[in-house]
């Protein structure tokens, strides 16, 4: 079992994206144990406001000192947003990943999109 917090309103991937679902709108970033995976992050790339992402594929990447790693959407729908505080301060996804260190929000067509996401405690289930 790990020692990071994996906040129980959040919902979770496989891949270690989390969602905070407010609404239709889903704000994403990585998990705890993603960053401390990855190590120091040093750049990080996020799909443009806008463009449609599929759930499952790859739309933006992480680079650390250690390796580049793809950040996938865990929901399918529209960019609304991006958190452009990353392009100058990445490091945010280490030292905050489940506040400021979001990464990108998600407008999905109906909550639907949300149920095949994991709860904070299946998340840790499959870590172990």
């Amino acid at each position: 079992m790990s020692d990071f917090e994996y906040p129980e309103d959040l919902r979770y991937t496989t891949d270690h994206e989390w969602v905070r679902v407010e609404g239709n709108v889903a704000r994403i970033g990585i998990t705890a144990f993603a960053q401390d995976a990855l190590g120091d992050i040093v750049f990080v790339t996020l799909p443009e406001q806008d463009t449609e992402v599929q759930a499952g594929t790859t739309c933006g990447e992480v680079e650390s000192t250690k390796s580049v790693s793809d950040v996938y959407a865990p929901v399918s729908g529209t960019v609304s947003a991006r958190n452009t505080a990353l392009d100058a301060s990445p490091e945010l996804v280490n030292t905050d990943p489940y506040g400021e260190g979001w990464m990108f929000e998600v407008t999905v067509g109906g909550t639907e999109a949300f149920d095949g996401l994991l709860s904070a405690s299946e998340y840790q289930t499959q870590l172990d």
